[in-house]
């Protein structure tokens, strides 16, 4: 998925889709990151390379370098619905 320059992301991947979970990697275009909520569990780590690697499961949306909302929606044995939109 591609999204706008502004949020800080290059083009959102998913990578897997198992356990109730979508992982999913992203390139930095901006000097930072950082992510909040995922409450319905998740995670973050680096990737390398100057991209991020997270989990979300369906639940409350997470937060992205306070400019992105993404919320796993509806998550199949290998499909996923997910809704991303500008935060706030």
């Amino acid at each position: 998925m591609t999204v706008p320059a502004r949020y800080g992301l290059g083009s959102i991947k998913v990578t897997s889709i198992a356990g109730g979970k979508v992982d999913m990697f992203a390139q930095l275009t901006g000097s930072g990151y950082s992510v909040s909520g995922c409450s319905g569990g998740g995670g973050v780590s680096s990737a390398g390379e100057g991209g991020v690697g997270f989990s979300c499961r369906e639940g409350p949306a997470a937060t992205i370098n306070n400019a992105i909302s993404l919320k796993g929606v509806d998550i199949l044995e290998a499909a996923a619905v997910l809704r991303i939109k500008p935060a706030g």
